[in-house]
């Protein structure tokens, strides 16, 4: 049934999740600024959705490989990019979660965006099985795309920039448009006062050249030698920031380095501060530091998502990515020279960057707002898509057809470009049966199909087992990948779906 004029928009659910703080930085933002613009929005934790605490597990797991065993972590990175799904744990960890996530959602509810991977497979499943009605959004907030952040089933991915929008594409996404970041607005350029302030506020030298380290939210990497190296290049002095690390920062401080800080909470004056941003991961921070115009570069960067996250920023132009200690010098050197090639090059695609389309808030309240009418809600055919597609510079959207073979880009969709793989056929909801009422936006339907019969207490223990393994030591998603033909078994227990 179509909206009337005067009814209320309907709810606009984000699922994140506190695995770090990139997730949900940019959950939030996008949040304050789809209710700046009168629309009721609700986050979601989606670690809350998952069965006994286990959320909570998965995050602390995932914080011990990044601390204790990085190169665990990066074989179990490189393990899913090759297989493309979850390991057979959290398959079935996201599973257990389907009940509680489709109660969680308020019934008026028109549009569920996530910005997390987990919550995107979540989201990609009930979206095909028809369990979830109403059209679900993954914003990226990688640079880089690991194939879980692409689920069958979601109905759009944003992208930040044409080259993760290619990756996604390349991973099977279906619609991808490019849009500005979603970053705060006190991530802006400062002026000489604001920036004479901003170092006397936090005890810098007014005439050093400053290089501002940071290493996420946990304080994570190589950060006691990178900082090392770059006061031991005789460019710039570090500046470090561990954010919640209290070790690391004690651990610097005994070093002799004298600007160290914990969790900074105005990082925008911090970075007006400081001449260039050294990082390791390529989230969020980077791309504010590029909105506050920081020139950046990529820095003993951490297993998985930090060397492919620095490896798109430069193919992007955003930031050079220094592979070798020997670079470090003579790169710092030419980002410092304000006026050099490096950093005009630098300015101007960060410049592009901010200006690559509509704003992703302006997207998804078109997006929540469409007429959803009886034809519409099974399929999501492009006509609810139609205000998303009528912002400027968008690229029509071809009809579903039959499945056609679809090859790999041969170079990035061009800024603010709404694409379609040929053959994204979505089939997301079962037909109805004549006669049958359809579902209305904002309703969620439950398989009314037996639930496949298996032993409770065997799939908790192989859950329990197979988070152990997976995450806490990383070895079980590199075996499955090895030889998938000896966890079988086990992965047709946790996860009937078939894929």
């Amino acid at each position: 049934m179509s909206r009337t004029t005067d009814a209320p928009p309907g709810r606009i659910v984000i699922l994140s999740a506190a695995v770090g703080a990139g997730h949900d930085g940019a959950a939030n933002e996008l949040a304050e600024r789809l209710r700046a613009a009168g629309h009721r929005v609700e986050r979601r934790d989606v670690l809350d959705l998952l069965p006994v605490r286990t959320g909570r597990l998965l995050a602390a797991a995932y914080h011990h490989l990044l601390t204790v065993a990085p190169a665990g972590y990066d074989r179990l990175y490189a393990a899913t990019e090759q297989t493309g799904r979850p390991s057979p744990a959290i398959r079935g960890l996201l599973r257990a979660a389907e009940g509680r996530a489709l109660r969680t959602l308020p019934a008026d509810t028109a549009l569920v965006v996530s910005t997390y991977p987990g919550a995107s497979q979540l989201l990609g499943r009930l979206r095909r099985t028809g369990a979830l009605a109403v059209p679900a959004v993954t914003y990226l907030t990688d640079f880089s795309v690991h194939r879980l952040w692409v689920a069958p089933g979601i109905d759009l991915h944003l992208a930040a920039h044409s080259v993760p929008a290619a990756q996604a594409l390349a991973r099977g996404a279906g619609r991808t448009r490019v849009c500005p970041p979603a970053v705060r607005p006190c991530f802006a350029p400062a002026g000489p006062a604001a920036r004479r302030a901003a170092r006397t506020r936090f005890g810098l030298p007014q005439d050093a050249r400053l290089a501002l380290l940071v290493a996420g939210s946990w304080g994570v990497g190589e950060v006691e030698r990178a900082a090392a190296e770059v006061r031991g290049s005789g460019v710039a002095e570090p500046v470090v920031v561990c954010g919640r690390n209290r070790v690391l920062a004690e651990r610097l401080r005994a070093l002799g380095l004298g600007y160290v800080h914990g969790w900074v909470e105005d990082m925008p004056a911090l970075m007006h501060a400081c001449d260039v941003l050294v990082q390791n991961a390529g989230g969020l921070t980077s791309l504010e530091a590029l909105a506050a115009g920081l020139p950046v570069v990529s820095y003993r960067c951490i297993p998985g998502h930090g060397r492919t996250n620095a490896a798109a920023l430069d193919e992007a132009g955003l930031a050079r990515w220094i592979r070798e200690p020997s670079d470090l010098r003579s790169e710092l050197a030419d980002l410092l020279d304000t006026g050099g090639h490096a950093a005009r090059a630098q300015r101007t695609a960060a410049a592009r960057l901010f200006a690559s389309g509509p704003a992703p808030e302006h997207l998804l309240a078109d997006l929540a707002t469409a007429p959803c009418g009886p034809q519409h809600v099974t399929t999501l055919r492009p006509a609810v898509f139609a205000p998303v597609l009528a912002r400027p510079e968008a690229a029509p959207l071809a009809e579903p057809g039959p499945s056609v073979p679809v090859p790999q880009p041969a170079r990035p969709a061009p800024a603010g470009r709404l694409t379609e793989r040929p053959d994204a056929v979505p089939h997301f909801a079962p037909a109805r049966q004549p006669g049958q009422a359809p579902p209305a936006r904002g309703s969620f339907r439950r398989r009314t199909a037996p639930a496949r019969p298996g032993p409770s207490r065997a799939r908790a223990l192989l859950v329990g087992v197979g988070i152990a393994a997976t995450l806490l030591l990383g070895v079980a998603a590199p075996a499955a990948t090895a030889d998938p033909g000896g966890l079988h078994a086990f992965d047709r227990l946790l996860d009937g779906d078939g894929r």
